[in-house]
């Protein structure tokens, strides 16, 4: 099983900072950060579109060179922060089919997308899922005349029953899910029993193990906030083996939010941990 990162592991260091999170003493550059993850252990990349910082063909061309001479695969990831709003986003709907060709460039096969976020997810999800069928029904054609795999991303919106359906309504081998563990829990879905139903529709992880944190209130998405694989309470050893039995093909993408206090500015310690801790993993 492969390993791999997420770029929005370095969020705040690039200088998206939440609340009660520390500014970072110097925004580090796209380049270095693709300098310095080319040199971790690993054997992918989803790279999160919103820290990319030009996406003329030149330059998108040129971060594919250097992922193609260092032999990672890679994950193009649109829809951060909000996505598609539920579907309410007629904008940004057209913004993610603009990115599509930004996907091919840098030779994704696979893009994640994101259908909604926290903020909406105590609106109606009827409604919601119906707009959103429709939405990725139409561009998943757009995708598959692309070569690329739409991957939606459970982000703090759905629960996994949820997603399954929108996978249904859609009902094509381009459209999946970029699962991710931790974010199933915040929903209050349990991880495991979301995998037993989603594996064979995974085309893309975000791997996370979480902890509450004291003194935050339960209702806040990030009453569980991130410490290294094998640190918190999910079983990822039970998860990737759900994957393998599924044949994912994949990479397992590491990928921090907010840290948990004990970990505050520790973000290279959790990913390096995290990556160890996966190839133990990987390899049982």
């Amino acid at each position: 099983m492969k390993i791999g990162i997420d770029s929005y592991c370095y969020h705040r260091l690039f200088g998206e900072v939440y609340t009660g999170q520390d500014r970072p003493k110097k925004i580090l550059t796209f380049e270095q950060f693709l300098e310095g993850a080319i040199s971790l252990d690993i054997d992918g990349l989803s790279l999160e579109s919103c820290f990319i910082p030009q996406f003329d063909k030149s330059f998108l061309n040129s971060v594919k060179e250097s992922l193609d001479i260092a032999g990672l695969d890679r994950v193009y990831a649109w829809g951060h922060p909000d996505g598609l709003e539920g579907g309410q986003n007629e904008k940004a709907y057209h913004d993610m089919i603009d990115h599509m060709e930004y996907a091919v460039d840098i030779g994704a096969k696979v893009m994640r997308v994101v259908g909604s976020s926290h903020p909406f997810r105590l609106e109606p999800h009827g409604p919601q899922l119906e707009k959103l069928g429709t939405m990725f029904s139409n561009a998943t054609k757009i995708a598959e005349g692309h070569g690329i795999k739409l991957a939606i991303e459970n982000h703090i919106d759905y629960n996994s029953d949820e997603i399954l359906q929108l996978v249904k309504s859609v009902n094509s081998p381009y459209f999946g899910v970029n699962f991710d563990t931790g974010n199933f829990l915040r929903v209050l879905d349990d991880p495991i029993q979301a995998m037993e139903k989603l594996a064979p529709h995974v085309f893309a992880t975000h791997i996370k193990d979480l902890l509450p944190v004291k003194g935050v209130p339960v209702n806040e998405w990030n009453f569980f906030s991130c410490v290294p694989t094998n640190s918190g309470l999910i079983d990822n050893a039970k998860l990737v083996q759900i994957l393998r039995e599924n044949h994912y093909e994949g990479f397992l993408a590491v990928e921090i939010d907010f840290l948990h206090p004990d970990y505050t500015n520790k973000e290279e310690e959790v990913v390096a941990q995290s990556i160890k801790e996966l190839r133990k993993i990987a390899q049982i």
